[in-house]
């Protein structure tokens, strides 16, 4: 009998890890705790906007290698799309300006040294700041890197805020330095944006489920894990309220759930355990316009643009909606999520008014603000170190998830890396491609 793999969460982690194994000969079943699988990734239908919507922003980058060979094994790489060049465009609504940052192709970035592709106002001697980032220790944060001048304004700050999702003051730098040796360090061939043409879902989520329906696979939704058996240092048993899924001793358990979850169901099994315990918060804004406003410019060719000296942060543009991310919100929690709406709204007037055929109504038709209380672990260096590896004590089960030991914060390829770090760590034949 083929082993049987039972892999707990149907998110990122979980269906990077089921994708990978799924038609190499091992029997594969996925259980999903809610309706629908994708986790942070995915997208649904929103009765108060009356369109379809992502639960938050995720843009990819073309370095992100993982990502793009779980499109390819779900003949979904059509399904994503992005500038032909490295383009960035910004807007500084505190210091008024509006520029590009175009990268250079290649590893040598000469982009620092062309006034009309680099951050406006910066000196050459601020990209020590890069330098420093690269070098730091696991106890240095991104603050204590950052030379002081227009290039960490503009550009190293808001960048590491958005990808480790914690104020820089308080930051792993070693975190944010994985990130910039996958992407910067390694040229603009490697940081073109890349997302989704419809939705997540769409990309990310359904191009999956048929993939693994395809290749045999069970994905089971409804199904909230409430407690494990062990028996012989060994998952034996899996409790799903009224049913109980038993487990043989040649079978395996990939846990791809959150990390206050995998603590609830692990302490009493694995003494001192531990996971990311502090957490923050992603705060995205979704605007329904009457009608889809006509960009032009590296707008229109990038289809967002970030935004220095506000609240907002990325601004995307998809037909008659526009979305706007928030990161690290938690600085923001004391204050009324409506009267945020607001301020973003005249924030995305500013920013985009001067890129559009037509300026955008004192209103939008209909909003709909989106608060996730606990979209990540807060990535400093004290929670870097409670990060657990995939292999556990117990031998037939091994985590999955963002907030795992992945060298990277949480991102769709920090989790797709860990659905394939435990795949590795339980010996289970992944697909050769």
């Amino acid at each position: 009998m083929a082993r049987h793999v039972h892999i707990i969460g149907g998110g990122m982690a979980g269906l990077a890890a089921a994708v990978e194994i799924a038609g190499s000969g091992q029997r594969v079943t996925v259980y999903e705790a809610g309706r629908a699988c994708g986790g942070r990734a995915r997208s649904y239908e929103d009765k108060r906007l009356g369109c379809r919507i992502d639960n938050g922003n995720h843009m990819l980058l073309s370095a992100n290698d993982l990502v793009f060979r779980y499109l390819g094994l779900t003949g979904a790489l059509d399904t994503v799309g992005g500038p032909s060049r490295p383009v960035f465009p910004f807007v500084d609504l505190e210091k008024p300006k509006q520029w590009s940052l175009e990268l250079s192709s290649g590893r040598v970035p000469w982009w620092l040294f062309n006034k009309k592709r680099r951050v406006p106002g910066m000196h050459l001697k601020e990209a020590l700041s890069l330098q420093k980032i690269l070098a730091a220790g696991p106890e240095t944060t991104v603050s204590e890197c950052l030379v002081p001048g227009e290039l960490s304004r503009r550009l190293l700050d808001p960048f590491s805020i958005s990808v480790v999702n914690t104020p820089s003051d308080v930051a792993s730098a070693a975190l944010l330095a994985s990130v910039v040796r996958l992407s910067l360090a390694k040229g603009g061939a490697a940081c073109l944006p890349r997302y989704p043409r419809e939705g997540l879902s769409e990309s990310l989520v359904d191009p999956a489920l048929e993939h693994l329906k395809i290749m045999k696979a069970e994905v089971r939704t409804g199904m909230r894990l409430t407690a494990l058996e062990t028996i012989e240092g060994r998952v034996s048993s899996l409790s799903f309220g009224d049913e109980l899924v038993e487990v043989d001793r040649h079978d395996a358990v990939i846990l791809a759930v959150t990390a206050p979850v995998a603590a609830a169901l692990l302490e009493p099994h694995i003494p001192d355990f531990q996971v990311p315990n502090e957490f923050e918060s992603i705060f995205n804004a979704h605007y329904r316009l009457e009608t889809s406003p006509v960009p032009f410019g590296d707008f229109r060719e990038a289809g967002f643009i970030g935004v220095i000296g506000g609240i907002s942060e990325w601004i995307y543009l998809k037909k008659d909606l526009i979305s706007v991310t928030v990161s690290a919100a938690s600085r923001y929690a004391d204050r009324d999520p409506e009267e945020l709406g607001d301020v973003i709204w005249q924030e995305v007037r500013q920013a985009l008014n001067p890129h559009l055929a037509t300026i955008l109504p004192e209103q939008p038709l209909t909003r709909r603000m989106v608060w996730e209380k606990r979209a990540t672990f807060a990535a400093t260096p004290a929670q870097e170190r409670r990060r657990p590896g995939a292999r556990t004590a117990l031998s037939n089960l091994a985590l999955a998830g963002d907030w795992t030991a992945t060298s990277l914060p949480c991102t769709i390829e920090g989790a797709m890396k860990s659905g394939h770090e435990a795949v590795r760590v339980l010996g289970l034949r992944g697909l050769q491609v």
